[in-house]
């Protein structure tokens, strides 16, 4: 069949290439920009943060994560300085619980590799499972997957620790438990992803260029989904020491951000995980979203007065560019999430900086908000850009902005008369620009790195029409649970009792009263949302109290025909056919199926044009210490 162009005149044929060509443009533009949606998100952090909603409730309290060094760390007085002049090692610090433990069969490892695994990779390994599991990702599901992995790691404590051993008890795991390379490529090998692996460290910006990087990996198509984020853990003194004597460190444990009484940071650890996806795929495929990235920036300091100091015209230049390729105006942005490591040479000079990107484009009375969470938590290093992102999710979700932990007196050095810049002193409601929140978070390196990520609350969701039957009346349907070993299920078991009896005052229905959190959701994500091991329960229940009943008999080892337990078998029967509108006797049996072993098609059951994810209890880790003895 001739080409349709070939009647057409030169001029016209020229017409229409170009049309084509600049169609091709306007594409290749769109990818280049196409925004990120976050789905899923994990978190372990100073104050006993080990959770997102713990995460919240911890930020909404004004609480303070800083404690005194742990002693399964060092002993501060063994570190005094002899010298008046010289600092001596921090009293103080941003801590996480359960530095030796590890859950080591879980993730397949032996326990002899698991003695020399760093902790950093350990922590690593939870709380990416944790965010797949926050996102509604069976982890297992992604094997073979053109998932990548994007790490901010830099701490190299544990190593250093190894490197003391006799070399007559140095074994084969020692590189593989701590080269930051194999951080990122085990949590790709454990998981079978077939996306870019990347260990990330440009220090103090190493988890938000981390997710700068796996936003332009989604735009390139490198990958179709994302884990990215930041790891540190603090185990020996020394690095606390050159820190202090290079007047970095709070000498009294605060992180005052912005305040006139800032005198430096305070070393923490912790991780943070973000799921990416492209925001097109992530509305495709019936995803929560938690939040939207629509841009970033990373560059370099260049060379200034020195490698450690911050250059405020590099900072503009940052921002202006992540503003630019979100398609921004700086006068939507109405929060910011600093750096703000409260010393008093990095303080003015990252507000001005932000007052020369934004102060032009708005007014005493529409001011921009900043915080920085370093006042509640520490530094977390490598971590802290990551940390400061899922703040910033949580306040898009909660439509709150937390309030700037030991902000009492606005910093002198910074005009802040002359900028219409304001900290959050106290917890704020989050007002919309127009029809949205826009914010940005900003993290830099000590080696000159900066990172600047611009972030949106999502659009809103669509809800879903109950069917029929539901509308109706109550339908009957299957909570599966399933773990490694008998104590994990019933602490699984515990941990899904305990969030559904906290459910009644934020919505969840028996009977479809709020079609956004149908108990058939909770079903859906529970069963396609999660990897499935080999001791289960299955509990069928038609409305939240029945549920709530059957878990807390389970939990009391009370028999009931609608509980189902038991471990999988090796020839498990063929999974039982459900038909379009199953009743309760069709769920028991397939939850029989499902307890002996049967392959079931969850998708099949719960397709997600039909059933919300909805976010759930992640799995209960059965950590044990690994730890080897070192000389003192």
């Amino acid at each position: 069949m001739p080409d349709s162009t070939e009647a057409l005149s030169p001029t016209k044929r020229a017409l229409v290439a170009i049309k084509e060509l600049q169609a091709k443009l306007d594409a290749l533009e769109q990818a280049q920009t196409e925004p990120i949606a976050l789905i899923g998100m994990g978190c372990r952090l100073p104050g006993g943060i080990a959770s997102p909603d713990q995460y919240w409730d911890f930020l909404q309290a004004g609480r303070n994560g800083i404690t005194e060094v742990p002693p399964d760390r060092w002993n501060p007085d063994d570190y005094q300085s002899t010298d008046p002049s010289q600092p001596g090692c921090p009293r103080m610090g941003g801590f996480v619980p359960h530095l030796w433990d590890f859950d080591a069969p879980f993730f397949r490892i032996a326990p002899r590799e698991a003695l020399t695994l760093d902790p950093q990779q350990r922590l690593l390994l939870e709380v990416s499972w944790e965010a797949l599991e926050h996102g509604a990702i069976a982890p297992d599901a992604l094997n073979g997957t053109a998932t990548g992995v994007y790490v901010g790691i830099c701490g190299i404590d544990y190593w250093h620790q190894l490197l003391s051993q006799h070399p007559d008890t140095i074994d084969a795991y020692l590189s593989t438990g701590n080269s930051h390379s194999v951080a990122a490529g085990r949590l790709s090998y454990l998981l079978g992803l077939t996306g870019p692996s990347l260990a990330v460290d440009t220090a103090c910006s190493s988890s938000l260029v981390s997710v700068h990087l796996a936003c332009q990996s989604l735009r390139q198509r490198d990958c179709d989904l994302a884990l990215a984020g930041g790891v540190n853990r603090i185990l020996l003194p020394q690095p606390s020491l050159n820190f202090a004597r290079a007047r970095m460190l709070s000498p009294d444990g605060a992180c005052r951000s912005f305040d006139a009484a800032a005198n430096g940071f305070v070393r923490a650890e912790g991780c943070g995980v973000v799921v990416l996806k492209r925001l097109r795929d992530a509305e495709r495929d019936g995803d929560r979203i938690d939040a939207i990235i629509l841009g970033s920036a990373v560059n370099h300091d260049g060379r200034t007065s020195g490698l450690t100091v911050p250059h405020g015209p590099a900072q503009q230049a940052l921002i202006q560019q992540a503003l630019r390729n979100s398609q921004v105006l700086p006068e939507a942005v109405s929060y910011l999430e600093a750096h703000g490591t409260g010393t008093a040479l990095g303080d003015p000079i990252e507000v001005n900086a932000l007052g020369a990107v934004f102060g032009t484009s708005r007014t005493d009375a529409n001011p921009l908000i900043l915080g920085s969470v370093k006042s509640n938590i520490g530094h977390l290093e490598a971590a802290s850009g990551i940390a400061g992102l899922i703040k910033v999710v949580l306040a898009l979700q909660h439509q709150q902005i937390p309030g700037n932990l030991h902000f009492q007196t606005p910093n002198p050095h910074i005009p802040w008369a002359d900028l219409p810049l304001r900290v959050a002193a106290t917890s704020q409601p989050w007002e919309p620009k127009g029809d949205r929140r826009i914010a940005g978070v900003s993290a830099f390196g000590f080696n000159g790195t900066n990172a600047h990520v611009i972030l949106a609350d999502p659009p809103a969701e669509m809800a879903i029409a109950p069917t029929p039957q539901e509308a109706s009346s109550p339908q009957p349907g299957v909570l599966v649970l399933s773990a490694r070993s008998e104590e994990a299920l019933r602490q699984l078991a515990e941990r899904y009792y305990h969030h559904l009896t906290a459910q009644p005052s934020t919505g969840l229905a028996d009977g479809l009263a709020d079609p956004a959190m149908r108990l058939a959701d909770l079903y859906a994500t529970a069963a396609t949302g999660r990897s499935h091991f080999p001791y289960r329960c299955a509990i069928v229940a038609q409305t939240l109290g029945e549920l709530q009943q059957h878990l807390a008999a389970f939990l009391n080892q009370t028999a009931h025909p609608h509980i189902l337990q038991g471990r999988t078998t090796p020839n498990p029967p063929p999974q039982p056919p459900l038909t379009p509108a199953p009743t309760l006797n069709d769920w028991l049996t397939l939850a029989q199926s499902y307890v002996a072993g049967s392959p079931i098609p969850w998708q099949d059951h719960y397709p997600r044009h039909l059933h919300r994810p909805v976010p759930l209890p992640t799995y209960p880790f059965q950590r044990q210490p690994y730890r080897v003895t070192l000389p003192r």
